[in-house]
């Protein structure tokens, strides 16, 4: 570990890059700390109840983070280019007073999109169509590498000696946490809605229109609404997610109306390490239980996974990308469901994460084809706001890297209720049983990890 300076030497740092700051510019200053688990201590992070997230590839990158520095929120069709604009400008304005930190600590701009770029009706959803957050606390550790960041806007009150002490004492807090494991007694299952005769009629519309030709392909969601018999703490939630979903990325996004979007992606939309570009084609999908041959040489599931990977690499090449892949796709394990999955790979000649993510944003792993009449009929029949669901959520740091996730194998907890989505990928050859199948895995995913058990009489 890094050897901690003497708070002296923090104060200095703080002054000296306070000198090329206008007024109220954000000072960004760091400390390494002992090794501490951001997803334990999280709760104990100021400044949550304004905003508080956690971003979780343990063994590598996990960081929690809290409070507000600076903010962007808006809907609309530009919410891409402007989340792009301001993540720019927050993270170059940005006075760093710790540059000999490592990748791991460098200050990130966060940031979680809905599927849509608006809500159908105003106020549907608690997510608008982005949210880009500065965040004021950032704990990150990756290996037994731990760093806490501090960024506060200067000006009256908040002089550079005020911040240092805040993050000194923050630093002395947290190192101070109690290391016991979460204890808390899951709670009972006591409802769950219905969904199957809803969905198996939209399922069979769906196949109406592929084999009319009017869609190549076409993701169908649905929605749950498990009522449980006690709050749930998120922590709980995520720490199981962590032990059953190793190979997924956790996350979790504080909502407007004090919800927490919750889940463990195995997708990327795409991470950015040091000008190389690398993007998830994920499709096709079965259960742990199957021989892992039967999901390689199904005629459907490649199909469908075809389709993805054409579509990534095509928009790759417009975006002016030179993309590259294997011939044939592996398969990747994510608890107990397997997916057909190919890496695609390119070196980037300039062009902006957010504005690859705009291009490639939805995928047809998500979505569907031609891109423009799926995201019309998703619209007519899904009887739901998809909200962050299978949305791009994840982070740009100072440097440049990036990371965006789909937000699949997710839900949205509110105390004792969690709303749960999954969806699945109709194509010709699709079987209406098989993918009703798919779906009730997807959705068991995340009770699965919790160990929900339905109390007596529960309803679903």
């Amino acid at each position: 570990m890094p050897q901690a300076p003497c708070f002296t030497e923090l104060l200095s740092q703080a002054a000296a890059q306070a000198q090329v700051l206008e007024d109220g510019g954000v000072l960004s200053l760091a400390l390494p700390l002992a090794p501490l688990d951001p997803l334990q201590a999280l709760p104990s992070m100021p400044g949550a109840q304004r905003f508080r997230a956690l971003w979780d590839s343990q063994p590598g990158l996990c960081f929690a983070a809290s409070g507000v520095a600076q903010q962007l929120e808006l809907s609309g069709p530009r919410r891409f280019e402007l989340a792009q604009r301001f993540s720019q400008l927050s993270l170059s304005r940005l006075a760093d007073a710790s540059p000999a930190a490592p990748a791991l600590a460098r200050p990130r701009v966060l940031l979680a999109f809905s599927f849509f770029d608006a809500p159908l009706q105003e106020a549907a959803d608690p997510l608008p169509g982005v949210r880009a957050v500065l965040p004021r606390w950032q704990l990150s550790r990756q290996g037994r590498h731990c760093w806490l960041r501090l960024q506060r806007c200067l000006g009256g009150e908040v002089t550079p000696r005020v911040v240092a002490e805040e993050l000194w004492e923050q630093a002395r807090r947290l190192q101070q946490l109690p290391l016991t494991p979460l204890a808390v007694e899951v709670p009972q299952l006591l409802s769950r809605s219905a969904w199957h005769g809803a969905y198996r009629r939209a399922i069979d519309q769906a196949l109406e229109l592929v084999g009319q030709n009017q869609l190549r392909k076409l993701v169908l969601a649905v929605r749950q609404q498990l009522q449980l018999s006690a709050p749930l703490d998120p922590q709980l939630l995520l720490s199981g997610l962590r032990q059953q979903q190793g190979g997924s990325c956790r996350f979790l996004w504080g909502l407007a109306d004090g919800g927490d979007l919750v889940g463990a992606s195995p997708e990327r939309l795409l991470a950015v390490r040091q000008g190389q570009l690398r993007c998830d084609a994920l499709a096709g999908t079965a259960s742990q239980q199957e021989p892992a041959e039967v999901l390689l040489h199904s005629i459907k599931d490649r199909h469908e996974h075809e389709l993805v990977v054409e579509a990534i690499t095509q928009v790759l090449q417009q975006q002016g990308l030179s993309p590259q892949q294997p011939r044939h796709p592996r398969l990747a394990s994510h608890g107990p469901l397997r997916h057909l999955h190919t890496p695609i790979t390119a070196a980037l000649k300039g062009q902006h994460p957010l504005a690859l993510a705009e291009a490639l944003h939805p995928t047809p792993a998500v979505a569907g084809l031609p891109r423009r009449e799926a995201m019309a009929w998703l619209r007519s029949l899904e009887p739901f706001e998809r909200g962050a669901y299978a949305a791009p959520i994840g982070w740009i740091d100072s440097a440049g890297d990036a990371e965006l996730r789909v937000a699949i194998r997710s839900g949205v907890l509110r105390g004792s209720r969690l709303e749960l989505t999954a969806g699945a990928g109709l194509v010709q050859g699709s079987v209406p049983e098989r993918e009703l199948q798919e779906v009730a895995l997807k959705l068991e995913v995340l009770q699965q990890q919790l160990s929900l058990s339905p109390a007596a009489g529960a309803a679903g």
